[in-house]
């Protein structure tokens, strides 16, 4: 639903049906009133869990939206979930977060015997560069339980992000939900990113800021915009999003997306990036023809109810470069994929970027189990 309705809480509630719910989950547009909309819906839903974020796009039944207000919820008969609150991301240690969700599983799986499938979700601050170490320290204590989410976001501006968690509004902060139900289910990611053979060395960095300042001893703008054969001052979010960088983790390559450039040619990434880290020019497969083929190849077998996707920013930048954001969000829609638009997805014990990571939920038989408005 657009973010401007009068009464967005009332609508939700409305479109979402009477349940009962064990979640809710809202996808929220930086337009909105963030904090009267979570306090409006914070205890409307029962005792179901309410959670919020607000992002950089929305993934609705139309695919690509903006402005809107989407919400999620999981039923209850069909759904177990157990969620928490992480604050203060930079103080955080690896024994308390684990500990949490070693006992979260068990509790679920006490609940929930005869259950067998499981996945954890997982909303965070997308400007408090703490993703990394996040996710290092989640994986520690979820064992199997695959493990996707999303950084927060701001639009496109970059100032400030939000999470809640039953009407409490935080920053700094992630949320973890552990999820187990009576449904199968699958955590993918998706890229559609080709490594080419030309690389790259970082010589100077910040690490703790994800701020590069040299590349092959070169000011790290000034070099990247060499390699590419562009002019320095031609470098903005359409640039970083068609020529983007990826690093090489075992046989695996994963993008190291740059946020933006800063005067004194440095380059801010949108994930970790450290001194001595060599980087590959990567080129792009169709966007539209790879999602196709990649959601298709979910509904193999049996064609989910309802897919969750955190979405990069930079593949929704990239889709409205080429006019073919149209495309994408038919893709979306006809594979009922809804979510958001990130700052960074976190699939297992990492964080990527310029990604499609989510969750497919497949359908028991003669039911129905979540609901979908926008």
């Amino acid at each position: 639903m657009c973010c401007d309705d009068p009464e967005p809480a009332d609508q939700i509630a409305k479109q979402l049906g009477p349940g009962p719910f064990e979640l809710v989950c809202l996808f929220v547009s930086p337009e909105a009133d963030f904090t009267a909309l979570v306090a409006a819906t914070a205890h409307l839903f029962g005792g179901a869990d309410v959670l919020a974020c607000t992002t950089a796009g929305e993934i609705g039944r139309a695919g690509y939206e903006d402005d809107q207000i989407i919400a999620v919820a999981f039923r209850k008969g069909h759904f177990k979930a157990l969620t928490y609150a992480i604050e203060k991301l930079d103080e955080i240690e690896e024994q308390s977060v684990a500990g949490a969700l070693i006992e979260a599983r068990l509790s679920l799986t006490q609940k929930t015997p005869d259950w067998s499938s499981e996945f954890a979700f997982l909303m965070v601050d997308g400007l408090s560069l703490r993703e990394e170490q996040l996710t290092a320290f989640l994986s520690a204590g979820l064992g199997p339980t695959p493990l996707f989410g999303g950084s927060s976001g701001d639009g496109t501006r970059f100032g400030q992000t939000w999470l809640a968690r039953n009407g409490e509004v935080m920053r700094n902060a992630a949320i973890v939900v552990v999820l187990r139900c009576d449904r199968p289910v699958r955590v993918f990611s998706l890229d559609h990113l080709v490594p080419t053979e030309q690389r790259m060395v970082v010589t100077s960095a910040s690490p703790e800021d994800r701020v590069v300042h040299e590349i092959n001893a070169e000011p790290a703008a000034l070099e990247y915009a060499r390699l590419l054969g562009l002019d320095p001052n031609q470098l903005d979010q359409f640039t970083f999003a068609e020529h983007p960088v990826v690093v090489r983790l075992g046989d695996v390559h994963h993008v190291r997306a740059i946020q933006q450039v800063k005067e004194n040619h440095d380059l801010v990434f949108f994930s970790a990036i450290n001194e001595g880290m060599v980087l590959t020019l990567a080129t792009h497969d169709d966007i539209v023809a790879h999602l196709d083929r990649g959601l298709n190849e979910l509904a193999k077998h049996d064609k989910p109810e309802f897919i969750l996707g955190c979405d990069c920013i930079l593949r929704r930048i990239e889709a409205g470069r080429l006019q073919k954001t149209r495309a994408v969000s038919d893709v979306l829609s006809a594979h009922h994929v809804v979510g958001f638009s990130t700052y960074g997805e976190q699939i297992g014990g990492l964080h990527v970027n310029q990604t499609l990571t989510g969750v497919a939920i497949y359908p028991p038989p003669n039911d129905e189990a979540t609901s979908v408005p926008d």
